[in-house]
């Protein structure tokens, strides 16, 4: 690929410890955006039909956690399918992917402030921004990863087609965040295209072959059945 950068194998190390940190910061995140929810009064409840009316006024705190929740294990997907190909990893990916999970822990924050003040502009945007940001940084992340050479099991083919499949995102968290002012979250509901845009930017080329490992293990079950 022209303008790849290799670096030195010295200079790197195994991508192992960061996807599983990775893999934690994810989880403590997700979990997280249920405070939304459970830090909110209900008040003084006597009755089913203030039970009802009371629930009503949570449906767009719901909404919103229902949506980032989503959202977040869609980036959590991306950093997996990333990672089954990222064997090595220098300083500069571990900034980046530093920079990724600064923002990844912010989103409790920022879905919160989307609950409490969905009528201010602030309010409706700070979400979608973060989410966006985020998703770039993913997508970067790929970028580093492919021109580093960081990816030793993937053809230069492979390796463009499966960045598509962030890039998807990327777009879609840029037309959110573009109708976020009007729609707020649910500008997020346009994620529900994202396989359709996936496929599309792709196109009809052959499915990706799995990592060497990965296959080297398949091929040991195999030969261990027969």
């Amino acid at each position: 690929m022209i303008g790849r950068r290799r670096s030195h194998p010295e200079a790197s190390v195994s991508a192992r410890r960061t996807e599983a940190f990775t893999d934690g910061v994810f989880a403590i995140a997700a979990t997280l955006l249920v405070l939304g929810l459970t830090d909110r009064s209900l008040g003084t409840i006597a009755t089913d039909a203030e039970l009802a009316s009371a629930l009503r006024e949570l449906l767009h705190p719901v909404f919103s956690f229902v949506i980032s929740f989503l959202i977040l294990c869609l980036m959590w997907m991306t950093h997996v399918r990333q990672f089954e190909w990222i064997v090595r990893i220098d300083d500069a990916g571990m900034w980046i992917n530093t920079l990724r999970l600064l923002l990844i822990v912010l989103v409790p924050f920022t879905s919160s402030l989307d609950t409490s003040y969905a009528d201010l502009l602030l309010g409706r945007i700070l979400l979608p921004i973060n989410f966006f940001l985020a998703i770039v940084l993913g997508w970067v992340q790929w970028i580093w990863a492919v021109r580093s050479g960081a990816i030793t099991d993937l053809t230069p083919d492979d390796a463009r087609r499966l960045g598509r499949a962030s890039l998807s995102a990327v777009i879609l968290s840029g037309a959110a965040m573009l109708l976020s002012p009007w729609l707020g979250s649910a500008a997020f509901l346009l994620f529900v295209f994202d396989g359709l845009l996936t496929r599309a930017l792709r196109g009809a080329d052959a499915p990706v072959s799995p990592p060497a490992a990965d296959r080297d293990r398949a091929d040991g079950d195999v030969g261990g059945r027969g």
